[in-house]
């Protein structure tokens, strides 16, 4: 009697149905659906006559589920055999359907036990084979037991021991296949959490602000923010000294990496000889050494209010640093400026500069300011050498036609007092100060010079250099000279900061060699020099968006420490508005149609520290601003920001730099 039904196999699964054509090499079959199609007849793997096709498969996987399949091991033989062949031995007889189907859905269901070797064909697992994978098995079953408990355990917000340090790695790029990470991603999915947020519930982290923090260093600094032991290299004692210079800072009150300096000699035919002294690591810090290494990985010092992460180790920038009172190597450029202000000539050398003093703008400008520059200045250090630098710094904006400093914005320094790893009950002050001031303008004008000057020196030589250019609205950086239209100038090199960004210190190692006549550490379109570059560019944009979202934190908890429930903000485009006096922004749900420069009340109706958020809706339409402000968010478009044009000045790559005070 021909058999009316067949088993067989099709996306890796079984199926049973009714045969309405057998081709030989192809059947036409109907499924208990309904369905119809053809399948090949090398598919098949049972041919029979009953039970009905709905029926055998369910019958089959109850006969299955009670087939002991360690005892099925046992009693197969060595080689391979047919599914068919052994359900006869198994049950004593020629099989049913249904036992049959059980047989193969039992050796297909152990594939630890038994390997496929072809349609309906299976071989047994060696013994040593089989026991490594039945360890395996037991140890999954172990930790998948482990991470149940576990996922227990943090979905009640309690943090078992054994995660605790594993819990930093969820902020980085945590290896999923980690038992602990699954038991994290597995219990903030259940309650519905992110996984930050389930960090703080259970105490793994103390803070939104450690959140940041970590989740930063995590991805920046993997292996910690702590230098290797190396010694400083020793401060060269060949190098000229400067006689008869008497050079000075001007920086941020907490500026500890001093790396330019300025000096002011008369010269008998009523003119000047000025002189921009940059520190020169440089000279020291080999292309390829460990120092180098160290400051290749890094690429530039992190600031963040309350804490910076330097380029290079403590010990190497106070060697170079230029601290008053004592002969530091620099790079010197001088000027000779006739009585009309006009450069005449220019020269370079590497020299022990002489430093008299570090000046600070909380001490200078009280004195030295935009009312007091245009009258009677009163005496004080420095007082002539200021203002002469000052009327030479606006000669030279005067040639460029461009301002050297963004007016009409404010700088903001954070001050941090108490201890960070408390960071909600420190107490945060934030202080304004208005770019654009003459001191700005002065060390502004003066790095401008340098940086546009040697850029030009190496660019003429036909030595490698990182250039800033801007052409069209859009700045970027170039290992070509191009001209930088926001500054006015042909060319504008980074040089002037080598203690705090690598891409100075790669330009500063390229003018020593080329002043020396000695080949420089890169040659042209060098593929060395192009990666550090793309990898500053990137580095230094992921460390400027870390500081702004730390400032953001402390602005919120600004506004928390002063109980804020109404503030003025200052609209921008769409639904964006600036806090008045305060570097936050918000963007507010319907706050559309006000011309950029509106002044509205809101209401501020939350604050998430963790999401960097600030929630807020409009109680009063108020005044324009007389003066449309440029504001720094412009800037923000940029994704390196710009120095000294686009931002403040050399002077104010240090303005966030802040102290922590105990």
């Amino acid at each position: 009697m021909s058999a009316n039904y067949v088993l067989f196999e099709e996306d890796g699964g079984f199926k049973a149905g009714s045969i309405l054509a057998d081709n030989e090499t192809s059947l036409q079959v109907e499924m208990p659906s309904g369905k119809r199609g053809k399948i090949k007849a090398a598919q098949v793997l049972l041919r029979f006559q009953n039970p009905a096709p709905t029926q055998v498969l369910v019958d089959a996987a109850v006969l299955a589920s009670e087939i002991d399949v360690e005892f099925l091991w046992e009693m197969a033989g060595e080689g391979e055999f047919a599914f068919l062949a052994l359900a006869k031995e198994y049950y004593g007889h020629e099989p049913a359907a249904p036992e049959a189907a059980s047989l193969l859905l039992a050796l297909h269901g152990a594939p630890v036990y038994f390997h496929r070797k072809g349609k309906g064909r299976f071989r047994k697992a060696p013994a040593d084979i089989l026991k490594a994978a039945l360890a395996s098995l037991e140890k999954k079953r172990q930790q998948a037991l482990i991470i149940e408990n576990w996922v227990a355990e943090l979905t009640a917000c309690r943090l078992p021991a054994e995660l605790l340090p594993h819990a930093e790695t969820l902020l980085g790029k945590p290896d999923r296949n980690r038992p602990e990470i699954k038991a994290f991603e597995t219990a903030a999915a259940a309650r519905g959490c992110s996984l930050p947020e389930l960090l703080l519930q259970t105490g793994a982290l103390k803070s939104p602000y450690e959140v940041h923090l970590r989740r930063f260093l995590a991805e920046q600094f993997p292996r910690g923010t702590a230098f290797p032991a190396l010694e400083p290299p020793p401060v060269s004692d060949d190098l000229p000294r400067a006689d008869g210079v008497r050079a000075f800072s001007i920086d941020d009150a907490n500026t500890t990496e001093v790396d330019d300096a300025l000096s002011l000699t008369p010269e008998a035919d009523g003119g000047w000889r000025i002189g921009i002294h940059i520190a020169a690591p440089g000279l020291a810090i080999a292309h390829g050494s460990p120092l180098d290494a160290i400051a290749r990985a890094r690429l530039s010092t992190v600031y963040m209010p309350g804490a910076k992460i330097t380029m290079l180790p403590e010990a190497v920038v106070s060697a170079y640093t230029l601290e008053a009172g004592r002969d530091c190597p620099t790079l010197s450029l001088y000027l000779t400026v006739d009585a009309d202000w006009n450069i005449t000539d220019t020269k370079s050398r590497a020299e022990l500069t002489p430093i008299v003093a570090n000046l600070r703008h909380h001490k200078i400008e009280p004195w030295f300011n935009e009312e007091s520059v245009n009258g009677t200045l009163p005496d004080n250090p420095f007082r002539d050498e200021l203002l002469t630098l000052w009327h030479f710094a606006n000669a030279c904006e005067a040639r460029r036609g461009k301002p050297s400093a963004t007016q009409g914005v404010n700088d903001y320094h954070f001050e941090i007092d108490g201890d960070l790893a408390d960071p909600e009950n420190c107490r945060v002050n934030i202080v304004a100060r208005k770019r654009g001031s003459p001191l700005d303008k002065l060390v502004a004008e003066l790095m401008i010079v340098a940086n546009t000057t040697w850029g030009g020196l190496l660019a003429d030589l036909g030595v490698a250099c990182l250039y800033r250019a801007q052409t069209g609205g859009k700045a970027r950086m170039s290992a070509a000279p191009q001209p930088h239209e926001g500054l006015g100038v042909p060319q504008y090199a980074w040089m002037t900061s080598p203690l705090r960004r690598y891409s100075d210190l790669i330009c500063q190692r390229q003018l020593i060699a080329a002043l020396n006549d000695k080949p420089p550490p890169f040659a042209p379109r060098a593929a060395e020099l192009f990666a550090a570059m793309r990898d500053f560019e990137a580095t230094y944009a992921a460390y400027a968006e870390f500081q702004r979202n730390l400032e953001r934190y402390w602005c919120l908890r600004y506004l928390a420490q002063e109980n804020v429930r109404e503030a003025i903000v200052i609209t921008r485009r769409d639904e964006l508005v600036r806090f008045e006096n305060l570097p936050l922004f918000a963007r507010i749900p319907g706050a559309t149609g006000f011309t950029p420069g509106q002044r509205l009340k809101v209401a501020i109706d939350g604050l998430d520290d963790l999401g960097l958020d600030v929630r807020c809706h409009i109680v009063e339409v108020l005044d324009k601003l007389d003066k449309p402000e440029i504001l720094p968010e412009d800037e923000a478009d940029e994704t390196l920001p710009e120095s000294p044009a686009e931002v403040p000045a050399e002077t104010a790559e240090v303005s966030t730099e802040v102290v922590t005070e105990s």
